[in-house]
């Protein structure tokens, strides 16, 4: 079963390498889709954080290698906030979720539904259930926070591009 799953990573890797080649770039920032985000299947590793002294188990092996390449990279990603940390009514530290659906009305996303963005400044006006495009750095990789994991997509957030609609 571990080999189909490497296996159907390295092909759904090859695939979204092509379709990378194609995104559009506007001023300088990649656009970045849930479809290629979401693409594959990530289950988190079993993990217990209330054992002491235990590092948590990786499950890096399941991003593709187009999505790893994506790491340090200036994208824009497009989606639904979810604020998570405010500041003098701006909103610092937020969710950006893949559909309206999931930050609103109870359909738990998948961890590669989501992307944890911290904005580099002073932060943006909350703006929900309407999708908005955040340019800033992406990092690929397994996130932990007291031992639980909280995401394998953090965006070091430069600015709201656009809102769309």
């Amino acid at each position: 079963m571990k080999n189909l799953l490497r296996l159907s990573a390295l092909l759904l890797g090859a695939a979204l390498a092509l379709r990378a080649a194609e995104a559009p770039k506007a001023d300088g920032y990649e656009t970045v889709g849930f479809d290629r985000l979401a693409a594959y299947e990530f289950t988190p590793p079993d993990y217990d954080p209330t054992v002491a002294n235990k590092q948590p188990p990786s499950g890096a092996d399941q991003i593709p290698a187009a999505i790893k390449a994506l790491d340090q990279k200036k994208v824009a990603v497009t989606g639904f906030m979810l604020p998570t940390k405010m500041d003098k009514g701006l909103v610092v530290e937020f969710l950006l979720v893949k559909d309206a659906m999931m930050c609103c009305y109870g359909v738990m996303p998948k961890i590669n539904e989501w992307v944890v963005v911290k904005m580099t400044g002073a932060g943006v006006k909350p703006l929900m259930d309407t999708p908005i495009t955040f340019d800033g750095r992406l990092r690929v990789g397994e996130m932990y926070e007291n031992g639980y994991l909280t995401g394998i997509y953090l965006l070091e957030g430069e600015r709201m591009a656009a809102k769309k609609g």
